[in-house]
């Protein structure tokens, strides 16, 4: 398998999971130097792993990641974690077109890109394979100085529904996991402030989520025990979508 965006966060956890549970998994990211020394931990641990140079916004070096790991490992692709994203908060008055595509480039078109490219060796392969897009309940109820971001998860729950349609003949399936809100080093001081505060005292739980949290959803759409989910949205979010306003 394959997972994007695996030099931190949910996509370095998405990686040692399923490392963890017998996988053997391409880490790709651009900070190589970052996903030389999470697949030597994995290694390390027993787990099998190996790392690929991926930009996700670049067709070549995608189609190179690709090569890259089946060669490395000696066995197709058949599962693909699209986790790979970045978020500018920013007020949407402010926020500047190149920022606004840079956001768009990476979790969107970035998605699709990968997705894409992964569909078409599965169908040249006469196979099918599983697509896990990771977007955001923040793409189903946006909040503020998040335009960029809520728009293009938005979108990525769109496009999983269309390629899911479009795949399903191929035994391709293709479903989206929507985390709440994931504690990870970037977010941590944020929900220390009042306004982070605020919103945490929003979830039902009451807390933020821990990537392991994610770890059901992931194995099971990654799996063969959902064979007969796709173009599904699961969402894990301590109850938050269904909160009072």
């Amino acid at each position: 398998m394959l997972v994007t965006g695996a030099s931190s966060g949910i996509g370095e956890h998405t990686a040692r999971l399923f490392a963890a549970s017998g996988a053997l998994v391409a880490l790709g990211a651009r900070r190589t130097d970052r996903i030389e020394i999470i697949v030597a931990e994995i290694r390390a641990a027993g787990g099998r792993a190996y790392g690929v140079d991926l930009d996700v916004t670049d067709e070549k070096i995608i189609a190179s990641a690709f090569d890259h790991a089946e060669a490395a490992t000696g066995t197709p692709i058949t599962v693909v974690v699209n986790n790979a994203g970045i978020a500018t908060a920013e007020s949407a008055l402010t926020m500047s077109h190149a920022a606004w595509k840079g956001v768009f480039e990476t979790n969107l078109a970035g998605a699709f890109l990968v997705a894409q490219a992964f569909a078409r060796r599965r169908v040249a392969a006469g196979a099918g394979g599983a697509i896990v897009n990771v977007a955001s309940i923040v793409g189903m109820r946006p909040i503020g100085n998040l335009a960029a971001y809520a728009a293009a998860k938005a979108g990525m729950v769109a496009l999983t529904a269309s390629l899911a349609t479009e795949w399903a003949r191929y035994g391709i399936r293709v479903n989206t996991l929507a985390p709440g809100y994931i504690e990870t080093d970037l977010n941590a001081a944020f929900f220390r402030t009042s306004a982070g505060k605020a919103l945490l005292a929003r979830i039902p739980q009451r807390r933020l989520g821990h990537v392991s949290d994610l770890d059901g959803a992931l194995l099971l759409l990654a799996s063969k025990e959902s064979q007969y989910m796709t173009a599904s949205t699961v969402v894990v979010d301590g109850g938050l979508l269904m909160g009072s306003l």
